[in-house]
């Protein structure tokens, strides 16, 4: 299963869709479960698919060798006549985020961040814009360690990946459970540590935008491995528990 981790050299890309309703959600699901099914493309090393939980859409986790590869994707015939005129027709929004993860940590009980279906984690994915000149300190201040999150209840990991074209950041954690993430997000700012509270001060001065999601995935794939899915061919799926480490 695909692993995330700082500086692992790969390009990762976040292909993220909303849809008005969950029809839509699954028609989108159906359809780039067949792409990552079908595609082998040069210097792609793995993709995972999340269905939108919150609100109607989905994300898409890529790894790629090198941007190169990537463009090498985007400018084939096939991309550009079929695939960028489907996902316009069925998609209210797309955002194709090419990143670099620059920051990474779990919890202590778990060996390493592993994205896939068995584990049925919460995925939290907020997109942060950010003026060019502010990218560095925002990736600065929140690519620290933070030990007060490993003692969170239900906390997992997180990931900082920095966009490359300078105007924004993703941030991609892990939670046990919706009930688990929303007591930790509604958490009044009088519980958070001091050092905490000063950090998202700071941090709010520097965004210029926010937007995020909910997740749960539901199939994956890696170059020379078999896909894993909880998803069926029409694009519906069926959450389901696992032991974690």
């Amino acid at each position: 299963m695909p692993v995330i981790a700082a500086n692992d050299g790969c390009l990762t890309v976040f292909n993220m869709f909303t849809t008005d309703t969950i029809d839509g959600q699954r028609e989108l699901l159906k359809e780039m479960r067949d792409i990552i099914d079908n595609g082998n493309f040069t210097g792609w090393r793995s993709s995972t698919l999340h269905a939108g939980q919150d609100e109607h859409g989905t994300a898409n986790y890529i790894q790629w060798r090198s941007l190169a590869d990537l463009e090498a994707r985007y400018a084939g015939e096939g991309y550009k006549n079929n695939t960028v005129p489907l996902f316009k027709q069925i998609s209210t929004s797309v955002h194709l985020l090419k990143t670099e993860v620059v920051f990474s940590q779990h919890h202590p009980d778990l060996p390493r961040i592993e994205i896939s279906p068995e584990r049925d984690d919460y995925t939290v994915i907020i997109v942060m814009d950010v003026a060019a000149q502010d990218q560095a300190a925002l990736v600065q201040v929140l690519g620290r360690p933070d030990e007060w999150i490993k003692t969170v209840p239900g906390y997992l990991s997180h990931a900082l990946c920095r966009g490359i074209d300078g105007t924004f950041v993703v941030l991609y954690a892990q939670w046990e459970s919706k009930e688990r993430y929303d007591a930790f997000h509604t958490m009044p700012e009088s519980a958070r540590p001091q050092a905490v509270r000063e950090q998202r001060a700071f941090t709010d001065t520097l965004i210029t935008a926010r937007r995020s999601n909910t997740y749960r995935v539901v199939h994956t794939r890696s170059a020379g491995s078999p896909a894993v899915s909880i998803m069926n061919q029409e694009g519906t799926w069926q959450a389901r528990a696992t032991s974690r480490p």
